[in-house]
């Protein structure tokens, strides 16, 4: 009886029955370890750095984020794919500019989404927008090992027919470049001037136009997110979006209320030859000043402080962050592998925020001037709202600036 069972499977093999699914992906990391899976999106080879995501939610927007290139993501959250993709809810605010993310990993792929809004599944919208992917890989086991080694080079390739040239791809991961001394903010960054105006998404409403615009705000691009424009036209503000390397008589033509320096990826030090001169003219200015992520390191450098790269990094949208002035603790989203070096920075400024994972700085605020940063995305998307808050502080300290102003012609 055995025996036929036997003889019944193998005839069965023969003639198109069971067979051993085939893996259709390769990863490849600078330490040497090599994983197969199963390839999602466009085919082909990406490259980067590999960073881990902890956020459970939010994978378009994580995906669309042009603060990501040059970096492959590991997603901790094993189901990637479950509300599919849409249109809408893209970060990377140019529409002429193409998403920057190197690639994923995912432990499970969901080939059939389940969500209202979903337009395509994941890989249909990956496929579109030309990024690679690799599902069916441990992705916990790569967390562990970025979090003890640091983050590393990696390699994916993506082919049909699962045949896969070793030495070739690892004679290409020899020459990923490193992210320390990467310009990237000027690729990600817009190469013209624009405006967006449509309000942060809100539930049975959608995107709405902004039509009450009081304050004028001039967005520096390093890589900038679709929902800070939102954010800021939400508070009724008329926003304009500039390219990194912007003069600033550019700027002052605007004649702009408050001057918002934008998240982005890559080295904030590699950007010292075209952004601290912009920075510094806009402070001698006495405009408001306020930065997200990368634009809150190279405001820190523009001040005279110094910046660092970090182990592994943040990112995710669960990290606890305490505002020291009123010791309240907030749940953030954040993106980032470099960090500002507090004890660089001169007297006058003052430490707003600490992360409570590794007490690495969040924020700060000079003392005598209206400018603020900090290291986290108060915008979120994704991840909590906890931290609009610091939107309303922007906009404030625009209005009692311009109330000083306004008292000083009066005199």
């Amino acid at each position: 009886m055995r025996e036929s069972k036997i003889a019944s499977a193998n005839a069965a093999n023969k003639t198109g029955g069971w067979q051993p699914i085939k893996k259709t992906a390769v990863l490849l990391f600078s330490n040497g370890l090599i994983k197969y899976g199963f390839g999602i999106g466009s085919t082909g080879i990406t490259s980067g750095e590999v960073c881990f995501n902890t956020s459970i939610t939010g994978y378009q927007e994580i995906m669309s984020d042009p603060s990501y290139a040059h970096q492959i993501v590991n997603f901790t959250f094993p189901h990637i794919g479950n509300v599919g993709a849409n249109n809408e809810d893209d970060e990377t605010a140019n529409p002429d500019q193409e998403i920057h993310i190197s690639g994923i990993i995912t432990h499970s792929y969901i080939e059939k989404p389940s969500n209202y809004r979903s337009e395509s599944t994941l890989s249909e919208w990956m496929r579109d927008k030309k990024i690679t992917g690799i599902s069916g890989v441990d992705t916990r086991y790569i967390t562990k090992l970025i979090r003890d080694e640091g983050m590393m080079s990696c390699l994916i390739e993506h082919r049909h027919d699962g045949i896969f040239d070793i030495p070739k791809l690892l004679k290409i991961l020899e020459k990923v470049k490193k992210m320390e001394g990467l310009d990237l903010a000027s690729e990600a960054s817009t190469s013209s001037i624009y405006s967006l105006n449509s309000k942060a998404w809100e539930w049975d409403k959608g995107y709405r136009k902004n039509n009450d615009k009081k304050i004028k705000i001039a967005l520096i691009d390093y890589g900038i997110k679709t929902n800070i424009i939102r954010m800021l036209n939400s508070y009724d503000c008329e926003t304009k979006i500039y390219p990194a390397k912007t003069e600033i008589d550019t700027i002052m033509k605007y004649d702009p209320d408050g001057v918002l320096l934008s998240n982005g990826p890559g080295d904030p030090e590699a950007t010292s030859t075209y952004s601290l001169e912009l920075i510094r003219d806009i402070i001698d200015k006495n405009i408001p000043i306020f930065g997200i992520c990368l634009g809150h390191q190279i405001l820190a450098l523009a001040l005279g402080g110094e910046t660092k790269k970090m182990s592994f990094g943040h990112h995710g949208a669960n990290h606890p962050v305490q505002d020291l002035s009123n010791k309240k603790v907030q749940i953030t989203s954040m993106n980032h592998g470099f960090t500002v070096d507090m004890e660089t920075l001169p007297s006058n400024v003052k430490e707003t925020h600490r992360s409570l994972f590794d007490q690495s700085n969040c924020g700060f605020e000079v003392k005598d001037k209206p400018i603020f940063s900090v290291q986290f995305h108060p915008e979120a998307s994704p991840g909590p709202q906890d931290c609009y808050y610091i939107f309303e502080k922007f906009i404030k300290t625009i209005q009692s600036v311009n109330r000083r102003k306004s008292g000083a012609k009066k005199k």
